[in-house]
C-alpha cells in the first residue's frame, strides 16, 4: 500500500490521559515506531506537542471522542495538521489486529491516507458555534418550563391552555400572576386579556375555574423564577452572539432575507457551516454533511431507503425549526413548496424538504454574495401549467360539475 504521510502520529484519548503512537520516516529509510502516555492537562498537551515536533511530526489524527478532543485540538492546530476523524469511520476499516493498540491503527492509517477529517471550523466560527449552541440549550429549558407550568395548571383544573395559544404571553402571563395572588375571580382574570384575546374572555372565565390550592401557587411562582432568570440569560447571550457575528454580518444580512428565516435562526446557520463555502464543493455536499438530504442506497438498480442519515444536530433542528416557520408565510416559493409536498408526502417530508431548499438556498447566497429573491407562491403554477390545470379540473369533476375551458388572450401591448 502507498505511503501517503511519512511523519505521522496517532492518539487514542481518553479523560485523563493520551496514549500517542509516531510512525517516522528516517534517513535511511527504515521506519520508527515509538508510543508514550501523557496526562491531559495543558502542561502536559504542551510537553505532547514539543515532543511531536522532536520527532518531526506533520500530521496529528484523532477520534472524536465526546468533548475531550478539543483541548488537544487547541493546542495542535497551529503546529500540525491534525485529523478529527470519526469513530465510526475507522471501525469500519478492515485488518485491526486485536492486540494493537488504537493509537498504533489510528497511526497507520494516518500514514496510507486511509482517513477522512472532520469538518473543524475556525477559531472565531468556533466561539460564535459555542455561543448559539448554549443559547439553543437555553432556550430549550424555557420551553421545558413552560410544559411544566400547563401541567401544573393541568393538575389545579385550569384550562387556559386549550384556550390560549401562548400561556406564556402578555395575556397569559397576567393571568398566571393573579392566578398566584389567588384574590381575583374567574371573570376578572379573564378581563386582563390583552388584544385579541379579548374576544375569548367569555371562554377564558371558563378555563380559568379551578381548584388552586396553595402548593400550586408555590411551584407556579418558582417555575416562573425560573423562566424569567433564563429570559435575562438568553438576552444576554444574544447581545454577545451580536458581538461575535460581526466578521459574519455580510452573510447574515443575506440570509435574513429569506422570507421565514429570523435572524436566530440565520446566526446559528452561519455559525455551523461559515462563510467559506469553498470547504463544500456543492450545495447538495453541503445538505448532506448537514443530514437534510434524501439517502442514497442503491443496489441492482434497486432503490430501498432514501432516509437522510445522520448529521449536524444542532443545524437541523434550526433548519427544521426554520421549515415551519417558512411553511406559514404566505405567497412565497418555500411556501408554495411545502403545500405542494405535505398532502402527498407529510408534514415531516416536507419540512425536511423545505429545510433543504433553505440550506442550498443559504449556500449559494452566501457564495454569490448577494440577497436572495423569491420565486413566488405561484412559481409552481407557471412551471407546469398544464398540469396544475389539469388537477383543478379533475377536483372540480369530483365534486360533480362540467368542466369546459377556454383560453384567455393577453390584451395586446400600446
Amino acid at each position: 500500500m502507498r505511503t501517503v504521510y511519512k511523519n505521522v502520529a496517532g492518539l487514542d484519548v481518553h479523560k485523563k490521559i493520551i496514549v500517542a503512537a509516531i510512525i517516522v520516516q528516517q534517513a535511511d529509510g527504515t521506519w520508527l515506531e515509538t508510543k508514550r502516555n501523557f496526562g491531559t492537562m495543558t502542561v502536559d498537551l504542551l510537553e505532547l506537542s514539543d515532543w511531536l515536533t522532536a520527532f518531526g511530526i506533520t500530521h496529528v489524527a484523532m477520534e472524536s471522542t465526546g468533548e475531550y478532543w478539543k483541548p488537544i485540538f487547541n493546542i495542535l492546530e497551529n503546529n500540525f495538521e491534525v485529523f478529527v476523524v470519526n469513530a465510526q469511520h475507522i471501525s469500519k476499516v478492515p485488518g485491526r489486529k486485536t492486540d494493537q493498540s488504537d493509537a498504533e491503527w489510528i497511526a497507520e492509517l494516518m500514514q496510507f491516507g486511509l482517513l477522512k477529517a472532520s469538518f473543524i471550523p475556525p477559531l472565531g466560527q468556533r466561539e460564535l458555534r459555542d455561543l448559539t449552541r448554549y443559547r439553543s440549550s437555553f432556550v430549550r429549558e424555557r420551553s421545558t418550563l413552560t410544559n411544566r407550568i400547563q401541567k401544573v395548571l393541568e393538575g389545579a383544573n385550569i384550562k387556559l391552555a386549550s384556550v390560549a395559544t401562548d400561556v406564556m404571553g402578555v395575556s397569559g402571563r397576567a393571568m398566571l400572576e393573579a392566578i398566584i395572588q389567588g384574590e381575583a375571580s374567574p371573570e376578572q382574570m379573564a378581563e386582563l386579556a390583552k388584544g385579541r384575546m379579548r374576544e375569548k374572555r367569555e371562554q377564558l372565565a371558563k378555563a380559568l375555574e379551578g381548584r388552586v390550592k396553595d402548593h400550586h401557587r408555590f411551584v407556579l411562582t418558582e417555575l416562573l423564577c425560573q423562566i424569567d432568570s433564563l429570559d435575562e440569560t438568553i438576552e444576554r447571550f444574544g447581545q454577545k452572539i451580536e458581538e461575535y457575528c460581526r466578521p459574519f454580518e455580510t452573510a447574515v444580512q443575506l440570509l435574513d432575507t429569506i422570507p421565514g428565516v429570523g435572524r436566530e435562526m440565520v446566526e446559528i446557520i452561519v455559525a455551523e457551516i461559515g462563510t467559506d463555502m469553498s470547504r463544500f464543493p456543492t450545495a447538495d455536499y453541503l445538505a448532506a454533511w448537514a443530514g437534510v438530504a434524501p439517502g442514497n442506497n442503491e443496489s441492482a438498480g434497486k432503490r430501498r431507503s432514501g432516509k437522510t442519515r445522520k448529521g449536524n444536530k444542532a443545524l437541523g433542528v434550526a433548519l427544521n425549526q426554520a421549515a415551519h416557520a417558512t411553511a406559514h408565510t404566505k405567497k412565497t416559493y418555500l411556501s408554495a413548496q411545502y403545500r405542494r409536498l405535505v398532502g402527498r408526502r407529510g408534514a415531516k417530508r416536507a419540512a425536511v424538504a423545505v429545510a433543504h431548499s433553505i440550506l442550498v438556498i443559504a449556500y449559494h447566497l452566501i457564495k454569490r454574495n448577494e440577497p436572495y429573491r423569491d420565486l413566488g407562491g405561484d412559481y409552481f403554477d407557471k412551471r407546469r401549467p398544464e398540469a396544475s390545470t389539469k388537477l383543478l379540473v379533475k377536483r372540480l369533476e369530483h365534486l360533480g360539475f362540467q368542466v369546459s375551458l377556454q383560453q384567455i388572450q393577453a390584451p395586446l401591448a400600446v
